[in-house]
């Protein structure tokens, strides 16, 4: 990670997200597919949706070129007893959400009950941060070393906003984008992050 820093040229972006559907949504989808579909599932599927339709978020230098993983490999920050461990869910772009919600909830337990293997940790072409389960509004993450997009997400937040000329109460996350420069401009990683932002407040296109 120290390394990651020095050597990658990263700037930041963020946008909120409006996820009043989502969160309404989740009880109803836990009788429907059978699982439990955790924000953290949503925010994985949602990544990799979005990585399709943009997959210069999963490009690394390699010497003088850019190169384009070929999986989508969703690595996810999870808090164990062992410290900060980061499970990767593959090629998370040909899964459902039901396939996702599922293997997140096995690879978080393998994490907390130190069981995880090498190649569970293995093969991240994008990050994810999710600190809002320790009341944390926003941060800003640093890029993993295999990486050069990570996406790090806050706490989801009652507020109050202006929807369609009426002051309302809705749901709403941070969702803070760190990219490394050399490989994705300003305004593709703007595209893609309002992309995961479109996908999360219309989740029923999702599922």
């Amino acid at each position: 990670m120290l390394n990651s820093k020095r050597t990658k040229p990263c700037f930041y972006i963020e946008t909120r997200a409006d996820v009043t559907e989502l969160m309404a949504l989740r009880p109803e989808l836990r009788r429907k597919l059978g699982v439990k579909v955790t924000t953290n599932a949503f925010y994985i599927h949602c990544l990799a949706l979005a990585v399709d339709r943009y997959p210069l978020m999963v490009g690394v230098i390699e010497g003088d070129n850019v190169k384009i993983a070929d999986s989508v490999n969703v690595g996810f920050a999870v808090t164990a007893p062992q410290g900060l461990v980061v499970p990767v869910l593959k090629d998370a772009d040909k899964k459902s959400l039901a396939q996702t919600a599922a293997e997140e909830k096995i690879l978080t337990d393998k994490a907390r009950s130190n069981q995880l293997t090498l190649d569970d940790v293995q093969g991240e072409t994008i990050g994810l941060s999710n600190l809002g389960a320790y009341n944390v509004d926003s941060f800003i993450g640093i890029v993993p070393p295999p990486a050069s997009v990570i996406i790090a997400v806050g706490n989801v937040i009652s507020s109050v906003v202006v929807k369609e000329g009426k002051v309302v109460m809705r749901k709403m996350v941070s969702l803070a984008l760190a990219v490394d420069r050399r490989v994705i401009t300003e305004v593709y990683a703007a595209k893609f992050l309002n992309c995961v932002k479109q996908l999360l407040e219309n989740p029923q296109q999702v599922i």
